[in-house]
């Protein structure tokens, strides 16, 4: 529930065209909402209707009280009510259990805001930095219990369509040499498997940070940089001697560098593409008229160059385009053994319950498809506990706090493939309701995990390396959110290598500038952990579009779909990878030997 200020009553009034300018009205409305926990909105429909009975009668603070006395008393009354009928109604054991839960988690916090007494009996508060320790003992090690709908509420009870699913375990696209490959893990249990994050310890998102702090100064220097150092790389690249200002006159041909943007707040179209140049070219910005160009492909926030004539200052006609080239693959430290085995990953992003029911099942299915191939790394993606859930956002069958539903998902995931021994990343989402709501994300915080030699937390994005193979992820859809904003124009009808190019060639795991509203963009942590460091041997980027293995300049991208797709089961991607024996760049061979996207 958001905070309810002076300035948000008098702005829903106004909506009304009732005025109030008595500050100590306004005071008493403040104090009215937070005593009986409304909200703004809430409060004013309320004295609308109260008033209008009224004959209009205004506000002061006597008419307040009275509207406090004959509205908002009686509506508590009635919520107490219901509350001591709800609790006058017949209980089962499992319900008695969740009362008494939710009795105790009222008292700890009721506890935060009082001085205990002296001699208290109540068990000492456990620490936000210590979550797990509160149900410790309580747990099994069987991840089907663990995950079992009781777990969450008791009316929680299976989705049916996900139960009737069709097609368990069909291949739905194949790269690679796939014909006979064996999809298990030839590793002795994951343990000969080397797994880094490719950044060192001070590059790397390994803790949570302070945000929404930055200044928009701060985030124009970001952008002005990553302007001059693509269009650095552009220059040299394609041996263009120098940049002209964009609003300059010229008669002649120019090449102009900047950022592609929006001339206003609609989507991008032919007509209203300008380009927006640095500092160093002045800052200024030009409309762009691509009538000349038969081919193209732009989106808001793409650095290029781009030539042509600007003979009034006003409008460059574009001739010819220059989007950008990708950084090296890395390049692997030490010889390739010779008797050196391939590596079996799965990959499976969330979420991971069908959007009609809280139930794990597809998780739990998902388990048992890594005790049976036994794969050597597991990387996990979020959502685990989704934000767009739909019985998470009517708060309804949700008996615990997200914290704890995350831990236990966690904790079945760990225990459940104890006996294959295998590798765990697990990568954290925008929807992860729990975790910091900012991009790029930090790791999660497993207190009890972080020892566990088996476990790997990352952020998102991050670039990561696996048996000198390196691997980019994230679980942020910049495919749909670049898909949704790029206008092209003779492209090719191959949309997805089209926009994982552009993402390649602008070295950023999100290139898109702005970016969507539910992106809550950190640009000053962004320069430090959301470009790319090396263009990445193969590329994690689930999204909600249509599953897909492509080789796109070398790079393998691979979109394992979802594991739940709304009420039935989704898909996930297994890959084998063996680092070449060459490291000749021209001879180049790829590291993704075979993959697969299945569904669950």
């Amino acid at each position: 529930m958001s905070p309810v200020t002076a300035v948000n009553l008098k702005s829903e009034l106004e909506m009304f065209c009732i005025a109030c300018t008595d500050d100590s009205a306004l005071d008493k409305m403040v104090e009215q909402c937070i005593c009986n926990r409304i909200q703004a909105d809430d409060w004013v429909l309320e004295w609308v209707a109260y008033s209008t009975t009224k004959n209009g009668m205004v506000i002061s603070v006597d008419t307040l009280d009275q509207f406090e006395h004959d509205v908002l008393s009686k509506r508590n009354k009635s919520k107490q009510n219901f509350i001591r009928d709800e609790r006058s109604r017949p209980r089962d054991i499992n319900t008695i259990q969740d009362i008494i839960k939710a009795e105790e988690e009222e008292d700890n916090l009721l506890d935060c805001y009082s001085t205990p007494a002296k001699g208290s009996q109540k068990r000492a508060l456990n620490t936000p930095e210590n979550p797990q320790s509160k149900r410790s003992s309580a747990l099994s090690t069987s991840p089907g219990v663990l995950l079992s709908p009781a777990c969450f509420s008791p009316s929680a009870t299976p989705s049916q369509k996900y139960s009737q699913r069709a097609g368990k375990g069909e291949v739905v696209v194949s790269f690679g040499a796939v014909q006979g490959t064996r999809w298990s893990g030839k590793k002795a249990s994951g343990a000969g498997v080397q797994l880094e994050l490719l950044e060192g310890p001070e590059d790397s998102l390994r803790c949570s940070y302070k945000y929404m702090f930055q200044r928009l100064r701060d985030i124009r220097n970001v952008l002005a940089e990553k302007i001059e150092e693509l269009g650095e790389g552009l220059r040299s690249h394609f041996n263009i001697d120098e940049f002209s200002p964009v609003s300059l006159p010229a008669q002649d041909c120019v090449s102009v560098l900047g950022q592609v943007c929006c001339d206003g707040n609609g989507k991008l179209n032919a007509q209203s593409v300008l380009l927006e140049a640095g500092p160093e070219q002045g800052g200024q910005q030009v409309r762009v008229d691509l009538s000349e160009l038969q081919e193209y492909s732009l989106f808001p926030g793409q650095v290029a160059v781009m030539e042509g004539m600007n003979t009034t200052g006003g409008k460059l006609v574009v001739s010819k385009l220059y989007e950008g080239i990708p950084l090296p693959f890395h390049t692997p430290q030490g010889k390739m053994e010779p008797d050196e085995e391939p590596v079996n990953v799965l990959v499976a992003c969330g979420p991971y319950t069908p959007s009609d029911s809280l139930n794990f099942e597809p998780l739990l299915d998902l388990i048992h498809v890594i005790g049976r191939d036994r794969p050597d790394v597991c990387i996990l993606l979020g959502p685990f506990v989704d934000s767009k859930h739909e019985q998470i956002e009517q708060k309804s069958q949700v008996t615990e706090s997200f914290e704890a539903i995350f831990f236990r998902c966690i904790e079945s995931i760990v225990e459940g493939t104890k006996s294959v021994g295998c590798r765990l990343v697990f990568v954290p989402s925008q929807r992860d309701i729990h975790h910091h709501y900012i991009y790029p994300q930090p790791p999660f915080t497993l207190p009890n995990l972080s020892k566990n030699p088996r476990v790997t937390l990352v952020p998102d994005p991050c670039t990561l390396l696996i048996d000198g193979v390196t691997f980019g992820l994230t679980s942020t859809d910049i495919l749909f959110h670049l898909g949704a904003e790029e206008i092209s124009r003779g492209a090719g009808s191959d949309r997805f290598s089209r926009i994982l190019k552009h993402i390649l060639i602008q070295r950023s795991y999100y290139p898109l500038y702005p970016p969507v509203e539910d992106v809550n963009m950190d640009y000053e942590k962004f320069q430090s952990f959301g470009l790319m460091p090396v263009t990445p041997d193969i590329f994690l980027i689930p999204s909600e579009l249509r599953y897909f293995v492509k080789d796109v300049m070398g790079c393998v991208c691979v979109n394992p779909g979802r594991l739940t797709k709304g009420h039935v089961g989704g898909t996930y991607g297994r890959l084998l990878i063996q680092r070449a024996a060459t490291s000749d760049a021209e001879k180049r061979v790829s590291h993704c030997l075979a993959a697969q996207v299945v569904k669950v």
